[in-house]
C-alpha cells in the first residue's frame, strides 16, 4: 500500500525543524519590555538567549553543553609532538617494524585518550627514526605525556629478608642490591581498568595478567610472602607492598596516592600496550591552525556560492522541478551539517571539499530522474506515470553510482591517513543523505506540489 504523501510530507517538515533547530549556534537577542517602561522613559529590553541545542535536552545523564562543530589541526591548531626511537640493540632488519609498532602503540594510547582525527606518522631520515603525533585542539600537558611516556612496568622482589621501608616515587635505581627485577613485565599484562577502594573509596588500578603472567605472578608470591615487591613504572616505585601471601589468580591492584584523573592516565599507559623501543621527547609545542580561519572563511564562501550556482542552474534547466530539487538539496545540506554536529565529524580542510563536492553529486539523482520523467512524457504518458516510471527506473544507475562512490570511500577510509578519512567520512554521509533526498524528499515534494508540465 502506497503511503500519503502528505504524511511523509508532515515527517519532512518535522525533520526540517530539528535540523535547523541542531544547526542553530547559540545568540542572544533584546526584547522590549513595554509593560515595565513609564511613560516618556526609554523603552526597556530584556536580553533572551539561546544556548544552542544540546543532547542534555534529550536525556540529562549527557552532557549538556551546545553541539558544535570539530574543527581538525588545520583549522584550529593543536599540540605538535616529535618523538625519537631509541634503535640501539635493535638489528638493523627489524628497526622499521619496531618503529611502525611503536606508531601503532601511541596511535591506540590516542584513541583510548579519545583525540578525534589525530595525525601519526613516521620519518626516517639518515639512521634517525622518529615519530611525529600531531593532535587537533589538545592542549592539556596529561595528554602529551600520555604520548610521551614509555609506560615501562616491571616488578621487583626484595633480595633480603630484612625489614624495609620504600617509599613511593623513588627511581628504582635508589634501591640498589636490596631489590633485584623478576621476569614480570608489562608484556604479561591483560587489560588494566580503574577501580576504587570498597573501604576507602580512593581510585585504584586493577592488574590482570595472562595465563603466562598469572603463572610469573603466582611464583613470584609464592616465594616472596613476607618480603616486599615494588612495582615499578618507568624506572619508578609507584608502589611497594608487602606480599602477605601467595596470589594465584593473577589479579594486582595498584593503589597509591592517584586522584581519578591518574588512575585514568595510566590505566590506559598500561592497557595500550608496552612500547618495542624506548622513546625520547625532542620537541612538544603548541600550534596554531595551519590554514586559519581565514581558509575556513573562503571554504565556506566556495560552499554558499557552488550552492547558489547549483540551484540557478536546476531552477534555469528545469523549471518548477528545479525548484523543488533545490528545496530538497537545502534539506540536504542541513541535515548533513546536523550529523557533522551528532556524530561528532571532525572537520578539515579536505572534509569540508568533501562536503562540497557531495552537494554537486545530491543533485546528480535529481537530474537522472528529471531526465527519466521527460523521456516518458515524450511517450504522452500521464504525469502521475512518467513519474513513478522516471524514479523507477533512474533508481538502479543512482544505486550503482552511489554504492561505488561509497566503496571508494571505505578504502580511503581504511587505508587513509587523519586527513583523508576526514574527506572519505563526509562524503560518504554526504552520499548517503543525498540519496535520501533525492529518493525520498524530491518524490514527495513532486507528488504534492507539482501538478502539471
Amino acid at each position: 500500500m502506497k503511503k500519503n504523501p502528505r504524511y511523509v510530507l508532515w515527517c519532512i517538515v518535522v525533520l526540517t525543524c530539528v535540523a535547523v533547530l541542531i544547526n542553530i549556534p547559540p545568540f542572544t537577542f533584546s526584547v522590549p519590555n513595554f509593560k515595565a517602561t513609564i511613560p516618556g522613559q526609554k523603552v526597556k529590553s530584556t536580553p533572551l538567549t539561546f544556548p544552542g541545542f544540546s543532547l542534555g535536552w534529550i536525556n540529562s545523564s549527557v552532557s549538556k553543553a551546545p553541539l558544535a562543530f570539530k574543527r581538525g589541526l588545520d583549522l584550529q591548531g593543536g599540540t605538535s609532538i616529535t618523538l625519537r626511537a631509541n634503535m640501539q640493540g635493535i638489528p638493523s632488519s627489524q628497526r622499521q617494524d619496531a618503529l611502525d609498532l611503536a606508531r601503532t602503540v601511541i596511535e591506540n594510547r590516542v584513541n583510548l585518550y579519545g583525540v578525534s582525527e589525530p595525525v601519526i606518522q613516521t620519518v626516517v631520515t639518515n639512521g634517525d627514526y622518529r615519530i611525529v603525533v600531531e593532535l587537533p585542539g589538545v592542549g592539556d600537558q596529561q595528554a602529551r605525556q600520555l604520548v610521551g611516556t614509555t609506560a615501562q612496568l616491571s616488578f621487583w622482589e626484595q633480595a633480603t629478608s630484612s625489614a624495609l621501608q620504600v617509599p613511593q616515587g623513588i627511581p628504582v635505581s635508589a634501591l640498589g642490591n636490596l631489590f633485584k627485577p623478576t621476569n614480570l613485565t608489562g608484556k604479561d599484562l591483560s587489560s588494566s581498568v580503574v577501580t576504587f577502594d570498597p573501604n576507602t573509596g580512593a581510585p585504584q588500578v586493577q592488574l590482570n595478567f595472562t595465563p603466562i603472567g598469572t603463572k610469573k605472578f603466582a611464583d613470584i608470591t609464592t616465594r616472596d610472602v613476607g618480603k616486599i615487591l615494588a612495582i615499578v613504572l618507568d624506572n619508578q616505585v609507584v608502589e611497594a607492598p608487602r606480599v602477605n601471601q601467595a596470589i594465584l589468580n593473577g589479579n594486582a591492584v595498584i593503589t597509591g596516592s592517584f586522584t581519578t584523573d591518574q588512575a585514568k592516565n595510566l590505566s590506559i599507559e598500561l592497557q595500550a600496550g608496552v612500547l618495542p623501543v624506548s622513546l625520547t621527547t625532542l620537541a612538544t609545542q603548541t600550534v596554531g591552525a595551519t590554514l586559519g580561519q581565514d581558509a575556513l572563511s573562503k571554504s565556506i564562501f566556495a560552499g554558499i556560492l557552488g550552492f547558489v550556482v547549483v540551484v540557478v542552474f536546476m531552477v534555469v534547466l528545469y523549471g518548477r522541478l528545479g525548484v523543488i530539487a533545490s528545496v530538497a538539496l537545502m534539506l540536504y545540506t542541513l541535515l548533513v551539517l546536523s550529523l557533522f554536529k551528532l556524530i561528532p565529524v571532525t572537520l578539515t580542510l579536505a572534509g569540508i571539499a568533501g562536503f562540497i563536492l557531495s552537494i554537486g553529486m545530491a543533485v546528480d539523482a535529481n537530474i537522472l530522474i528529471f531526465e527519466r520523467m521527460k523521456e516518458e512524457l515524450r511517450f504522452q504518458k500521464p504525469l502521475s506515470v512518467a513519474m513513478e516510471l522516471g524514479f523507477n527506473r533512474a533508481w538502479s544507475s543512482i544505486r550503482d553510482s552511489n554504492i561505488s562512490t561509497l566503496i571508494t570511500s571505505a578504502v580511503l577510509f581504511q587505508f587513509g591517513t587523519g586527513i583523508v578519512r576526514g574527506f572519505a567520512l563526509t562524503l560518504a554521509i554526504g552520499v548517503l543523505v543525498s540519496m535520501f533526498s533525492a529518493i525520498v524528499v524530491t518524490r514527495t515534494l513532486i507528488r504534492v506540489f507539482y501538478r502539471e508540465i
